[in-house]
């Protein structure tokens, strides 16, 4: 049986394995904060769960003394949009075979939707429920790590999101339901169209959906920008990533790696 996670042990551990991953990238000569240290808290606010005000109470109340120059709260959010990017550096490795499918994330409830001018989110079905929010499409690879993502609004169909798989034409056969599947035929060569009750290995994306929604609680959030929930989003697959491969990705006697992130919930 593992140890259980010390908390402060676990942002230390976490920093130290996202700054091997970042060596080449060099701190601005005017900010207070490292690139490790930037996408560190980042991955913290993705398996912490929260809005930005409670998640930056929790940070500066307990772990001051690890982000001695932590900045402001709508500064350090700033920080975390304008470097979403560097999430990519944690991306799993494209595979034989892949998944993809699409995960609906609530932004407001479905009696609001149009009080505000602002809204960000749209209309759409999740889980045979109506949300007003987004839906973001991942790619997995064989031992569900995430290989690639987009995000749009909830009321678009899966097939928007073919570009997606065809980034990894020649790298991976992606597995996919109907819904992807486009009337006019132009589907991506890579992509193949499983029937429902056939391959039945794609149910590895739905486990690894189930510990999104039940450890960085990502079923529901509360950003009202569109560019801070894509950061949001960024961040959590990184977090994912990070988190699934942090013991190694061992597999049993069968070959199946059992993916498991639960002793990480802040």
């Amino acid at each position: 049986m593992p140890k259980p996670i010390v908390t402060e042990d676990f942002i230390i551990e976490l920093f130290c394995r996202i700054d091997d991953e970042m060596k080449d990238f060099r701190k601005h000569s005017q900010s207070n904060l490292y690139p490790s240290e930037i996408v560190t808290i980042g991955v913290l606010f993705a398996i912490k769960g929260e809005g930005s005000r409670p998640f930056y109470r929790w940070l500066k109340g307990n772990f001051l003394s690890l982000f001695p120059k932590l900045p402001e709260r709508t500064r350090l959010f700033r920080l975390l949009e304008s470097h979403k990017e560097w999430t990519e550096r944690f991306m799993g490795e494209p595979t034989v075979l892949g998944i993809a499918d699409t995960y609906g994330i609530e932004l407001i409830h479905p009696i609001r939707e149009g009080r505000s001018g602002k809204q960000i989110g749209r209309k759409g079905k999740s889980n045979h429920r109506w949300i007003v929010g987004g839906k973001v499409c991942v790619v997995v690879n064989k031992f569900g790590l995430i290989c690639g993502f987009d995000v749009k609004t909830a009321n678009v169909y899966d097939a928007s999101f073919r570009p997606l798989i065809e980034k990894f034409r020649g790298k991976m056969i992606v597995l996919t339901d109907s819904h992807f599947h486009s009337r006019d035929g132009k589907d991506p060569e890579n992509m193949k169209v499983c029937k429902r009750g056939r391959w039945n290995v794609r149910m590895l994306v739905e486990t690894v959906f189930s510990m999104m929604t039940r450890v960085f609680k990502f079923k529901k959030v509360t950003h009202r920008v569109w560019e801070y929930f894509k950061m949001r989003v960024a961040f959590t697959m990184a977090a994912f990533n990070i988190l699934a491969s942090w013991r190694g990705l061992k597999a049993d006697d069968k070959g199946f790696v059992r993916l498991s992130i639960a002793e990480f919930c802040l």
